[in-house]
């Protein structure tokens, strides 16, 4: 018996008696047993010796007896010379359907020709000779009493003969297991010999269904028998019949690319054909339910399409990655693309105000921390200011148009990266890949730093993982009671991480440096996305994940404590209460998260926002199920539960302005996905050989289904879960689209302001209470930022007559102060604060009704109110300088900064020297140790320092 095994790419070797190696880091490993033929004149193997078999018996069996494309095409038309050109053309046509690549993706079991049970091989000599090549060739076989003229295995009697062609879905019988019945005849039986079992190709997975190309069952082998049959045809009738049975056959192989396009096609139309039955949006139908309830029904039926061609294709046992990664990419476009394809402007108000970042630092070469906190983070606003001068873009509408949707699939790539390194069958792998789409709702990857520093975290993780990954086996003896026992058992078991093997030095010098850039570009960007990466790697440490060391923690750590301390003192000087003051209050941080999140005065909107927090609750009950299950089979996925616990420890850190809920949602994700893919699929995959693409679960008492029944089931399980986070998806997505949309007419007002903001100007915006951490639903800031200021607030109240408050908020502003008010600020008062229906437009009358204020600009969407007369002489003043006064600093910082460069040099050479090994160079490290620990200890005291002395003194 010779092994062949196929390998991501489902390719097998050409030469049998060379065996390729097991690959156990390779996704979806599919093996392969062959089985050379026994001793005897039937031969299978090569072109050549296949050719030989053609010229005598008709047909012609491709490279290595297997390649159905080859050798249907070619027994087809040698097999004519009987005068039954057609029929040979359509079981070639059959075998080639049987035997097209995709089936080489699978188990193969492949026997030899006609053997006669109980005979010597001498004796099958006459009726052997005759015969096809053992294959997907149709042979012809004698029944029992068959006269020469009828059913003798003769040459020129096989093609004379109508083929009769066994059920496509009928099962395999081995070679032992009785007699072989094709449809309209009686058992074949050789004569003089017990029952015969038909020659052919087996295709079994673990005793279940025979596999064809993209897992379906594969054709029987065409059969010939006396006088034909009800699979007879006439010598002179077209192969259609063949054909067709190919094409049907082959379904499993084209059927799900047919459904995605389909689907892909059909949801394109539905959102962008103008409105009318099953068909297209129309903006005035939103309500309190977000876009949902103005999506016609051919986009849920193209969403289920879609949904159903991808586990079409997972249920196979293929690991088809192009085809399942472009129809993840075809749903995420689906699902994350809605909003562009409906909406003519880029939604989400404060993507506006990060477009005039870009447009700040590409126009100044600057930033200006004192007009934004943000700005001492300018590193994602400086990269794309460099992008859009470079390429001369002046308008970044499509950027911020598309940026959602491409943010999605690039968070795509980091993430199979890291199911790759996990220790999961590829139906939990995929799986996972797709829940990861399904539940990203929180919508933090618009145009913003946290949507593209969370694409540095996923990499940084999967660089992690791929690169300096570590799988230790436990050595000491489990304790033999206590806390101490349960933590052995957990230690002792099966690794859920693939170590890394076989990695050059050169490779980890290279990926250790692209760790420390990742790592850089994410402090300069975001104020959260480093501790979330610091945490991981810290995690990873402590529970032996990595092969790196402690002295790379401590070097990000400085790292950011650095950045923060040197680079962002105008944001701190003044607010150390604010950054520090919920530090360690978790209970206050939760309730600024969930409770504020869940209230709501609109019915349907507070569904919105109640089906939020069950998605929540769900994929983590999923996560926990996953968990226990994999727990249950002797598998401790440790860098899983690094990934789902580590970001919530920011919880003890403050309440972020009241979003840093999202912001532990949204890194937690990774982790929370892989352990919920496990709730559906938490066996281990094939580790050699000689067993299947997924294992039998390790329960064998009480076993009630069968598990080939339970695989199905499954698969069927999740499909339905699938479709249910899709739903949920679109509600909890788009559920704020009422205010969440920017119109054509908000953005065009605000470019009035802009077009006479010279030189300076103010916008006041409605608010039902005065607070600070109010964000503006309008797009505000898309240009000179350092110029028009949107730090003034107007209350409002429930009767829209009284708008006494908001005269006296625009009377006490400077001249070229406007009041606006936008169709996007009247639906976010309507839906969380429950103000009437018609109050926009009775809050527009009133204002125009008012002699203090006159309306300068007007569309559908918005309007612009300004004091009607001023004080004769009165100026526009002079904007706000944004150049500060410069960096406070205090005696000790030139120490601090000496000591921070001494401390980084000697722990990356530390860490350098340690990628030759544990042994490796110890005198040189421990040296670097010397230095780096006091250098440390220095630079964190003048931190500290500069911490006390500058907010004492501000």
């Amino acid at each position: 018996m010779t092994t062949g095994i196929t390998g991501s790419s489902g390719v097998r070797g050409d030469k049998e008696e060379s065996e390729v190696p097991f690959d156990p880091e390779a996704t979806g490993v599919i093996p392969r047993l062959t089985f050379d033929p026994p001793a005897g004149p039937v031969k299978s193997g090569s072109d050549k010796e296949a050719a030989k078999g053609a010229a005598e018996g008709g047909s012609k069996s491709g490279s290595d007896g297997f390649d159905g494309s080859k050798g249907g095409s070619e027994g087809g038309s040698d097999g004519s010379k009987g005068g039954a050109e057609g029929d040979s053309e359509g079981a070639g046509s059959a075998a080639g359907a049987a035997g097209s690549p995709g089936a080489e993706k699978t188990t193969a079991f492949r026997l030899p020709g006609p053997v006669r049970i109980g005979q010597p091989p001498a004796a099958e000599k006459g009726a052997a000779a005759a015969s096809p090549v053992a294959g997907t060739q149709p042979m012809s076989l004698p029944s029992v009493g068959a006269t020469p003229g009828e059913g003798t295995p003769s040459a020129e009697a096989a093609p004379a003969a109508g083929p009769q062609q066994a059920p496509a879905t009928g099962p395999h019988q081995a070679p032992d297991s009785g007699p072989r019945q094709a449809p309209g005849t009686g058992p074949h039986q050789v004569p003089g010999a017990g029952p015969q079992q038909v020659p052919g190709e087996w295709h079994q997975a673990g005793g279940g269904e025979p596999q064809g190309a993209g897992g379906a069952a594969l054709r029987q082998p065409a059969l010939a028998g006396p006088g034909g049959g009800a699979g007879q045809r006439s010598a002179g009738a077209p192969g259609l019949a063949g054909r067709a049975g190919a094409l049907v056959a082959s379904a499993p192989k084209w059927l799900p690319v047919l459904l995605v396009l389909e689907g892909l096609f059909m949801y394109i139309l539905a959102l962008k054909v103008s409105p009318g039955p099953l068909r297209g949006v129309n903006p005035a139908d939103i309500d309190g339910l977000g876009l949902i309830s103005a999506l016609p029904v051919t986009a849920f039926v193209a969403i289920l399409i879609m949904i159903v061609s991808f586990f079409v294709t997972v249920a196979q046992s293929t690991d088809r990655k192009f085809l399942l990664l472009f129809q993840i990419a075809a749903i995420t476009f689906a699902l994350h693309g809605a909003g562009a394809l409906v909406s003519s402007e880029p939604r989400f108000p404060t993507a506006y105000i990060h477009a005039g970042f870009v447009e700040f630092i590409g126009r100044t070469g600057e930033t200006a921390i004192n007009i934004d906190a943000r700005m001492g983070w300018p590193g994602f606003f400086a990269l794309f200011a460099f992008v859009t001068k470079a390429a001369g873009i002046t308008d970044m509408t499509t950027i911020l148009q598309w940026t959602p949707l491409l943010s999605n699939l690039l968070y795509l790539l980091p993430f199979v990266l890291i199911l790759r390194q996990v220790v999961a069958t590829t139906r939990a792998r995929w799986f996972a890949a797709l829940l990861f789409v399904l539940v990203q709702w929180i919508g933090q990857d618009y145009f913003s730093p946290q949507g593209f520093t969370f694409a540095l975290y996923l990499a940084w993780v999967a660089i992690l993982l791929r690169w300096f990954g570590r799988v230790e086996p436990r050595t000491k003896p489990i304790p033999p009671k206590g806390l101490r026992k349960l933590l052995g058992r957990l230690d002792a078991m099966t690794p859920g991480e693939l170590a890394n093997t076989g990695t050059y030095r050169a490779d980890k010098l290279l990926m250790l440096m692209m760790l420390l850039a990742l790592f850089f570009a994410a402090t300069a960007s975001h104020q959260i996305t480093p501790f979330m990466m610091l945490g991981v790697v810290t995690a990873f440490l402590i529970f032996k994940r990595t092969s790196l060391t402690w002295a790379l923690a401590f070097f990000l750590g400085l790292v950011v404590a650095a950045w923060i301390s040197y680079m962002t003192v105008g944001f701190w000087a003044s607010q150390i209460d604010t950054i520090f003051g919920g530090f360690g209050d978790i209970m206050a941080n939760l309730r600024s998260n969930t409770g504020d999140r869940i209230e709501g005065t609109d019915p349907a909107h507070t569904m919105v926002l109640q089906a939020r927090l069950g998605i929540l609750v769900v994929i983590l009950a999923l996560a926990a199920t996953g968990l226990f299950r994999r727990l249950r089979r002797g598998v401790f996925d440790r860098s899983a539960l690094i990934l789902l616990c580590v970001p919530v420890l920011a919880l003890g850190l403050q309440s972020y302005g009241g979003e840093i809920g999202l912001r532990i949602y949204m890194f937690a994700l990774p982790g929370a996905c892989l352990l919920a893919a496990y709730a559906f699929f938490p066996n281990l995959p094939a580790d050699s050989a000689d067993v299947r693409e997924e294992t039998v679960p390790m329960r064998k008492r009480n076993t009630r289904l069968n598990p080939e029944l339970t695989k199905k089931l499954t698969v069927v399980l999740a499909a339905c879960f699938a479709v249910l986070f899709a739903m949920a998806f679109l509600l909890a997505r788009y559920g704020n689209e009422k205010f969440e949309r920017v119109t054509t007419g908000e953005v065009a007002a605000m470019r009035y302001v802009y077009d006479h903001d010279k030189p300076s100007a103010r916008v006041v915006y409605l608010v039902p209470k005065l607070g600070d951490e109010v964000t503006p639903t309008m797009p505000w800031g898309e240009q000179d930022i350092e110029r028009v200021n949107f730090g003034v607030q107007a209350l409002v109240h429930k009767d829209p007559t009284q708008i006494a408050d908001t005269v006296a908020s625009v009377k006490a502003q400077p001249r070229n102060t406007y009041l606006m008010v936008s169709a996007g600020q009247v639906s976010y008062l309507q839906l969380n604060e429950g103000y009437p229906a018609d109050w926009g437009t009775r809050f527009r009358a009133a204002l125009d009704a008012s002699p203090d204020l006159k309306r300068v600009y007007s569309n559908t969407d918005a309007a612009l109110y300004t004091w009607k007369s001023f004080v004769r002489g009165t100026e526009i003043p002079e904007p706000e300088p944004y150049k500060g006064s410069g960096d406070p600093s205090t005696p000790w910082t030139p120490v601090g900064i000496g000591a921070l460069a001494v401390t980084w040099v000697a722990l990356l050479g530390y860490e350098i020297i340690r990628l030759n090994g544990p042994n490796r160079a110890r005198k040189a490290r421990k040296r670097l140790l010397f230095l780096a620990v006091p250098g440390f200890v220095v630079a964190v005291a003048v931190i500290v320092e500069r911490f006390i002395y500058i907010a004492a003194n501000n």
